[in-house]
């Protein structure tokens, strides 16, 4: 069932977005190489904590840390490790706060070191999709146009767009209705209604859409199929009459 907020409710996600987008913030300022992914996860937690929020991720349907740390070819859902992050990688840090009873998801891919002209072209593509999404979306704009509008520009540039895995509505829960799919016909799906709050992220690949759900065995971790490198770009926005207020910017 889709969810449409109100002024009250829209305050109190302003409230969680604030804080999953200064999390992200924090994270960058920090993370290196040499670091491992569970040293990561940590000041994640340490950040949402100290505002008095909580890590949505941590023991949602089991899953062990408070956010998704994803290196090179891990698409999403990575879990914190020993593994340590080395120089030249980039590392994906998806993350969900939650605060008075409403979450604020976000996520950005980092560049550690010296990173291949490859791996920055596929992170600044990935950025650039979302941005895509957004322009001219508001109320009325049919949802698969967002989809098309990822696609487009990410297979423009001869990546993968994963199919497996979608954005989502998001509000009291961390994922509500409806599925918002990185690919998609212009002009299809239903029609988008201002006070939706959504999580648009896309999850490209510099090489195959196709990947594996569960190679490690551990229930979470996605890779890409081929093995090279994934790249993953979240915000949380709110459909407007006019457009859209981007809530974790």
């Amino acid at each position: 069932m889709i969810t449409i907020k109100n002024d009250a409710e829209i305050s109190l996600m302003r409230e969680s977005c604030r804080i999953a987008k200064e999390t992200l913030d924090f994270v960058g300022k920090k993370i290196r190489a040499g670091m491992t992914t569970k040293e990561v996860d940590e000041l994640v937690y340490r950040y949402i904590t100290s505002c008095g929020a909580t890590p949505s991720e941590l023991g949602y349907e089991g899953y062990p840390a408070s956010s998704c740390v994803s290196v090179n070819e891990v698409v999403v859902h990575g879990i914190p490790s020993d593994r340590v992050i080395l120089d030249g990688d980039i590392v994906s840090v998806d993350i969900v706060a939650e605060k008075n009873g409403y979450h604020g998801d976000a996520a950005r891919t980092f560049l550690i070191g010296e990173v291949s002209e490859e791996k920055k072209k596929l992170v600044k593509v990935t950025e650039e999709c979302f941005f895509k999404a957004i322009e001219g979306l508001k109320a009325g704009v049919p949802l698969y146009d967002i989809g098309y509008a990822v696609q487009t520009h990410a297979e423009s540039h001869g990546y993968g767009v994963v199919r497996a895995l979608t954005g989502h509505g998001i509000g009291r829960f961390m994922h509500e209705d409806p599925a918002v799919p990185n690919y998609g016909r212009k002009g299809t799906g239903m029609r988008l209604r201002s006070g939706m709050t959504i999580c648009i992220e896309p999850m490209i690949n510099m090489g195959t859409y196709k990947v594996n759900m569960d190679q490690s065995g551990d229930g979470w971790t996605v890779v890409t199929a081929d093995g090279k490198p994934a790249a993953h770009y979240e915000n949380t926005v709110l459909i407007t009459e006019s457009g859209v207020e981007i809530l974790t910017l």
